[in-house]
């Protein structure tokens, strides 16, 4: 019977497991990178051990050091979560071999699915298209690292020039996430739809297949949501994605959760890979089933039977993945203080953070996972974008916006999306529309502070209007009010009330409430987040037009090859890349002209607003 447990990952998924370890009894171990030693996972757990000797980046790919972390700690068993060395066989035999219990498949499964092109051999997939041979006939196609997930190592081809690009940043992005620079290429198929199913497989003979889930809501080749049982699926459909899904758990002797992908175009399923680990979405298969999938894998690495049937399946979850990044930075991943985190009564939230957390640099900008599970999909769709619309969400800017505009597109409530979704929709579902008396709010909250601070501004002549300037989705928003005997007012808005954390304005009769909570330069005013502006700009932060700025924290991990100061660039022209949170980063020239400054060197770690290079544009 295992006793404790050591999860050999970070962030959500070790808190997830380690929630069902403690409801289950057993004894928990974290690891932990210098980076996270004050993380939540390393807090929740009932012991934490430090990994030394790795960048942080890295130190979660170390399986020696894990391996000797379990036995330091006295853990009998490591559940590896998923990322990392989820699906590294080699990692697994270490574990077994120190004599603790491999809460996973079998090595030799890991060892053949790791891998997506011997996966592929396996099913009797058409053989993989070999980068060399690529033709313009072949285009577009899929760059695709051999080992891992999650949309790294993952790029789409469509023009022969940039293939060999393409293949330097997977295989390095590949690296950094799994320590296998492998990468393949094969077909794209346009505008199908990510289909996956759920199997779970003991060491007695029995296989279980838990319905479908779409996972079509794509954006970098990243699920953002995800939900069960997939939409509009034929029962034909469902049974032969079941029966390949069961054929490639057989195929290997699996044992333990794992997921068989399938891309569905034209009402055909094509094997895509099989995940030998716990996916990110598991939570939408767990409401629609009612298990607890790392309770199911405990219970199977102890050598327990399965049931000859899976439970029935009742109603419909929905999943949406909320991120720490900016869209009007090029999504570029956030970093910062998360102040604070909830959602309504009713909403299952998976996350690695609480809140006064710090969001860093060195790993995966998740912040939470929000599902909802209810009768209908209707239902459960509707529950999920009203929660979050209505969630307390203060720190840095998340993808929320997306998420809840994009559960309420028409193309996604009538269950007809496919990949294709948000490079149809993207920049509608992006386009900034903030509640436009937020900034009046913030305004009158903070006025209000100052005015019981000081006892009131009100003057007896008439005079000039308070001005204040902030930040919105990077647009700037003046706002005029004053202060006069009867208190704060504004034009065109009745100010009913002003306090320094509500502010309740009414417009044409109807009075809107506004929340108010403010971090030093930043203000939230419900789900509105603001940044304080100067009255003046400070001299010392402008830089020469054509300076690119770092958008975000990061290394610097390579300069275009023969690109100096007084190299002619073109607008579009990559010209150095930046690795932050596990991904890279292409930086671009704004517009057609010459390179005069490159101060920065590949390795070189920069801060937001590091100045990065300087394009002068060519004269008209």
């Amino acid at each position: 019977m295992i006793t404790s447990v050591l999860v050999a990952n970070r962030g959500e998924i070790a808190c997830r497991v380690f929630r069902t370890c403690h409801a289950w009894g057993i004894r928990t171990v974290a690891v932990h990178s210098d980076a996270d030693a004050n993380a939540l996972h390393a807090r929740v757990a009932d012991a934490a051990v430090r990994l030394p000797g790795a960048a942080p980046a890295d130190t979660y790919l170390r399986g020696d050091l894990i391996v000797k972390a379990a036995v330091a700690a006295g853990a009998d068993a490591v559940h590896p979560g998923y990322g990392f060395l989820s699906e590294n066989a080699d990692f697994a035999r270490a574990v077994r071999d120190a004599g603790l219990v491999w809460i996973g498949p079998p090595p030799e499964a890991i060892e053949v699915m790791a891998s997506k092109t011997r996966a592929k051999e396996l099913m009797g997939v058409a053989p993989l298209t070999d980068a060399t041979d690529v033709t313009e006939a072949d285009l577009p196609v899929l760059v695709k690292a051999a080992a891992g997930g999650g949309g790294r190592g993952m790029r789409v081809v469509r023009h022969l020039a940039d293939l060999d690009a393409e293949l330097t940043a997977a295989r390095a992005e590949a690296t950094s996430a799994f320590g296998d620079g492998e990468v393949f290429v094969e077909p794209y198929l346009e505008n199908g739809r990510h289909v996956e199913v759920q199997i779970l497989a003991d060491t007695h003979g029995t296989v279980w297949t838990l319905g479908t889930r779409d996972c079509s809501l794509q954006r970098r080749h990243q699920k953002v949501i995800e939900e069960s049982p997939a939409p509009g699926l034929t029962p034909e459909l469902t049974a032969e994605l079941h029966d390949l899904a069961v054929r490639a758990a057989r195929a290997v002797d699996y044992v333990g959760a794992g997921t068989v992908e399938f891309l569905v175009a034209d009402g055909r399923a094509h094997f895509l890979e099989m995940n030998t680990r716990l996916q990110v979405e598991h939570p939408v298969t767990e409401a629609v089933f009612g298990i607890d999938l790392v309770a199911l894998q405990l219970r199977i690495a102890e050598g327990h039977a399965l049931d000859t049937d899976p439970p029935h399946p009742h109603g419909h979850a929905v999943e949406a993945r909320l991120y720490a990044e900016d869209p009007a930075n090029g999504w570029a991943p956030q970093t910062g203080r998360l102040h604070r985190l909830t959602v309504p009564d009713g909403i299952r939230l998976d996350t690695g953070y609480t809140d006064g957390d710090d969001i860093g640099v060195h790993y995966d900008s998740m912040l939470a996972k929000a599902v909802a599970h209810a009768p209908t999909r209707a239902e459960a769709v509707r529950r999920l974008a009203g929660a979050l619309d209505r969630a307390v969400i203060h720190g840095p800017v998340t993808n929320r916006d997306l998420l809840v505009r994009s559960l309420r597109h028409d193309e996604f409530t009538s269950g007809h999306m496919d990949t294709g979704f948000y490079d149809r929709h993207l920049t509608d579902l992006t386009r900034s529309t903030p509640d436009p008396l937020a900034p009046l709010a913030a305004a009158l909250a903070d006025a209000s502070t100052h005015a019981g601070r000081f006892g009131g501004g009100w003057r007896n002549l008439p005079s000039q209007p308070q001005v204040k300037r902030y930040a919105v989705a990077g647009e700037e928003h003046e706002v005029r009010y004053h202060h006069t005997r009867t208190g704060l007012t504004a034009e065109g808005v009745h100010v009913v009330q002003a306090d320094p954390d509500l502010v309740v304005l009414e417009t044409d009769g109807v009075q809107r409430r506004y929340a108010i909570a403010r971090y030093g330069d930043h203000i939230h005013v419900n789900t509105t987040r603001l940044t304080a502006l100067p009255r003046f700009p400070d001299p010392t932060t402008q830089h020469a037009p054509g300076s690119l700025l770092a958008p975000m924290p990061g290394t610097v991990v390579r300069i275009a090859e023969g690109l100096t100061e007084g190299t002619a660039v073109q607008a579009g022209q990559p010209l150095l890349w930046l690795e932050a949170m596990k991904m890279e980063h292409k930086i671009t020239a704004p517009v057609t002209g010459r390179l005069t400054a490159i101060p920065v060197a590949p390795g070189r770690q920069v801060e937001v607003g590091t100045l990065l290079a300087v394009v002068e544009g060519d004269a008209d």
